[in-house]
């Protein structure tokens, strides 16, 4: 069992409200506590980094969208969208976005189309 405590300040408007969370983790691995912190912050870099893009770059919670098939071809879309410019070699997801919707060139290009 593994306890982890993040400390974090969270910025309002003239406000700087410190926050504390524990969390638990279970494993088996056997590793001293800073190889644990590596894993741990490895696996919310990434997890952070894609909720950012989705929320933020490609606005999946302010989309409006609230029929059950359709919440989750958006989502697949989105997800589909985001790996064909990472595969692609685009760093900025919302800078490519931008891009693509520019007009179709880019789409063909990145789709392989003629």
């Amino acid at each position: 069992m593994i306890r982890v405590a993040s400390y974090c300040e969270v910025h309002r408007t003239n406000i700087i409200e410190p926050s504390v969370e524990i969390r638990f983790y279970v494993s088996s691995l056997s590793e001293i506590a800073k190889e644990f912190s590596k894993r741990i912050r490895g696996y919310w870099g990434v997890e952070n980094k894609m909720h950012y893009v989705r929320d933020v770059t490609q606005g999946e919670e302010a989309s409006r969208i609230r029929t059950k098939p359709l919440v989750q071809i958006w989502a697949i879309a989105r997800n589909f969208a985001r790996n064909i410019y990472r595969d692609y070699g685009f760093d900025n997801m919302a800078q490519t976005q931008r891009l693509a919707g520019l007009g179709l060139k880019l789409i063909k290009e990145l789709l392989g189309m003629k």
